[in-house]
């Protein structure tokens, strides 16, 4: 049996805004076994984020987690004080955000920053400590190491200032990396050079890895597995080459048809009808349901329920439900 990393099981995170409530994430569940990436897509605004960020509870004001369970080394994390929860982030669960720029402290060395990391959750102090930056900093790619130790982030490019965040999320050997659009801002050839060396690093250090993107030609490349998000919600989760050959959610059909493919002669794209509901009032039922071809009556009074097609693809469709039992 393959050893599950973390399982998030019926997450529910809400921001209580003076609009209303956000439904950001409602009810979703997911696991990523041991040196597995799971692709988490969908549009923008869809709660991707927010997942990653309620892993590490990480929600702020306005925003609370609700309800649900993260398991994660035998814990659920969501019922660990702030102390204990201090001693995973970074340590044992680590983050990699979309904007190095943002995440880095214009005023101090990146090898500093990268350290704080290092004797805060490996105790390792001087000369020691330094060796243990350069040594991340050269398994990333950087050349000259020593010398961009000393370098603040704005003498670097972005592409260095995601490998450095790519080291200090690495730097104290974490076994979950959460990647939140982590190539956004680079070019299409630092994008390959990136993410190649995350998948290097995952095979070689055995890490997992959550890659959050609404890119599905990343997803189709680097991941194990994916999950489709629409609007807080799951839609289809399975693995990488069953989605993407063999999609059954009618969103998740959409997504694919509205893209370009390789592979496949198309003579024009096919958008997606409609706009992407609020999540402070979204639609009843299935939250898809205004946007798609094959909506019934009972899709607009209805949640649907997680139904599993084969082993491992698991579709949250009234209509496909109803395909497979005819």
């Amino acid at each position: 049996m393959t050893e599950q990393m973390i399982t998030i099981k019926d997450l529910v995170t809400y921001f209580y805004t003076d609009d209303g409530t956000v439904k950001a994430v409602d009810q979703v569940s997911i696991n990523i076994a041991k040196g597995e990436t799971l692709g988490l897509v969908g549009e923008s605004g869809c709660g991707k984020s927010t997942v990653g960020l309620s892993i590490l509870r990480l929600i702020r004001r306005p925003g609370q987690i609700v309800s649900g369970e993260i398991w994660f080394e035998n814990q659920n994390l969501l019922s660990l004080d702030e102390e204990e929860m201090r001693k995973i982030r970074g340590r044992k669960i680590s983050m990699i955000f979309q904007d190095p720029t943002a995440s880095l402290n214009p005023v101090f060395k990146v090898g500093d920053q990268i350290a704080e990391a290092v004797e805060l959750h490996q105790g390792l102090e001087g000369e020691q400590s330094t060796q243990k930056v350069i040594e991340m900093l050269e398994l990333v790619g950087i050349t000259g190491a020593e010398e961009r130790y000393k370098s603040y982030p704005h003498e670097l490019s972005g592409g260095m200032r995601q490998r450095v965040m790519i080291a200090m999320a690495l730097s104290c050997n974490a076994n979950l990396l959460i990647s939140d659009e982590p190539t956004t801002s680079l070019d299409v050839t630092i994008q390959a050079q990136i993410l190649d060396l995350m998948s290097r690093l995952k095979d070689e250090l055995d890490v997992s890895i959550l890659l959050i993107t609404h890119d599905l030609g990343l997803v189709a490349e680097y991941s194990d597995k994916v999950a489709v998000m629409y609007a807080g919600k799951l839609a289809e989760y399975s693995d990488v080459i069953t989605v993407f050959k063999k999609p059954h959610h009618p969103y998740t059909v959409a997504l694919m048809q509205s893209i370009p493919r390789v592979d496949i002669k198309l003579d024009h794209i096919t958008p997606i009808p409609g706009f992407v509901p609020s999540l402070v009032d979204p639609p009843s039922g299935c939250r898809f349901h205004p946007r798609c071809t094959h909506a019934m009556p009972v899709c607009k009074t209805e949640e649907p329920h997680k139904f599993e097609l084969n082993p491992g693809h698991i579709v949250y469709c009234h209509w496909v439900a109803k395909e497979r039992e005819t």
